[in-house]
C-alpha cells in the first residue's frame, strides 16, 4: 500500500512538475538591480546561485543597496555620494530594479523610481517585494517575543498581509495606468511565508515543528527556511519560471522541493506578479 501511494505521488509529481529538460527554452538573462530592507537583501547571492543552477546566459547583477527597515523613499533620498540605484537607472543599464516596500503605503519611492527607470528604459520591470508582516501583525497584536509566533493563527497572519498588499496594489495600478503599460509588478513574498507557516503549524514540514523557529527575533528576520522561500519567490518573479529542481545550500532536497512549490504556486497565481503560467 505504502509502495503503491509512493508510486502515486511521483506520478502526480512528474505531471504537475515544469519541465526541467536541459534543452528546454532558457529565458534571457536579465540586468539586476536590488533595493530594500533586511527583509530583502539576502535574496541577490541566492538568486545568483539559481541563475547558475538554470544555466540562465547573460544574467549580470548590477548592484545592490541596502538600507535596514527602509521605505523605498529612503532609498530615493539617500545623498548622491552613496545612491548607487539612481546613476543605475539613469544610465539605462538595468532590466529589473527590485524594491521591498514597508508598511507604510503608499511609498512615494516607488512612483520615483519607477519615472526615472522608464525614462532611460521603456522595458524595465520594477518589482516591489510584498513581505511578511513585522512583528506578524499590527497594533495590539503585535508580538514582542519570538516564541509568541508558536500561537499565532494563520488567519490573523493572512489579514495583515491582505491588508497591506491591497493598499500596495491600488499603488501598483495607479503607477501602471499613468505609464500605460504593466510595468510595476508584485512580489508576494509575505502570502508565502504565511503558507509555509500553515505548513508548520500542521506538522507537514519537515524538520521544524514551530513557527519561531523559522524567525529569530520578533521582529521577524527570517531564518535559512523564509530566506530560501523568499529567494525563490524573487527568481521566479525575475525570470518568470519555476525555482523547482534549483536548489539552494543549506536545506535538504525535501524542504526545498516543498519551498518551490509554494514559491512558484503564490507566484504564478498573483496576477501582479506578472509571472502567469
Amino acid at each position: 500500500m505504502l509502495r503503491h501511494r509512493a508510486l502515486m505521488l511521483l506520478l502526480v509529481a512528474l505531471v504537475v512538475a515544469p519541465t526541467l529538460a536541459d534543452d528546454a527554452p532558457k529565458p534571457a538573462g536579465q540586468r539586476v538591480f536590488y533595493t530594500g530592507h533586511s527583509f530583502h537583501m539576502f535574496v541577490p547571492p541566492r538568486v545568483e546561485q539559481l541563475v547558475k543552477s538554470a544555466g540562465i546566459e547573460g544574467h549580470k547583477l548590477v548592484g545592490t543597496q541596502g538600507i535596514g527597515g527602509s521605505r523605498v523613499i529612503q532609498h530615493w533620498d539617500l545623498a548622491d555620494e552613496k545612491n548607487k540605484a539612481k546613476p543605475a537607472l539613469a544610465g539605462g543599464e538595468v532590466d529589473v530594479f527590485t524594491m521591498a516596500a514597508h508598511v507604510q503605503i503608499p511609498d512615494e519611492g516607488i512612483t520615483k523610481f519607477t519615472e526615472l527607470g522608464l525614462a532611460h528604459n521603456p522595458k524595465l520591470r520594477l518589482l516591489v517585494q510584498a513581505s511578511w508582516y513585522p512583528f506578524d501583525c499590527p497594533g495590539e497584536k503585535r508580538i514582542t517575543n519570538n516564541h509568541q509566533r508558536d500561537e499565532a493563527k494563520v488567519a490573523d497572519l493572512q489579514a495583515a498581509i491582505d491588508e497591506w498588499r491591497t493598499k500596495l496594489e491600488a499603488q501598483v495600478d495607479e503607477l501602471n495606468k499613468q505609464h500605460g503599460k504593466s510595468a510595476v509588478f508584485i512580489v508576494p513574498v509575505g502570502d508565502a511565508v504565511v503558507k509555509l507557516r500553515r505548513l508548520v503549524i500542521d506538522g507537514k514540514y519537515p524538520g521544524v515543528v514551530k513557527q519561531s523557529e523559522l524567525f529569530t527575533d520578533p521582529i521577524g528576520h527570517g531564518g535559512p527556511h523564509i530566506q530560501a522561500l523568499a529567494s525563490y519567490c524573487n527568481f521566479a518573479a525575475i525570470y518568470r519560471m519555476s525555482p523547482v529542481g534549483h536548489n539552494l545550500a543549506g536545506l535538504t532536497d525535501e524542504q526545498n522541493a516543498i519551498l518551490q512549490s509554494i514559491a512558484w504556486e503564490t507566484v504564478s497565481q498573483y496576477s501582479y506578479a506578472g509571472a502567469g503560467k
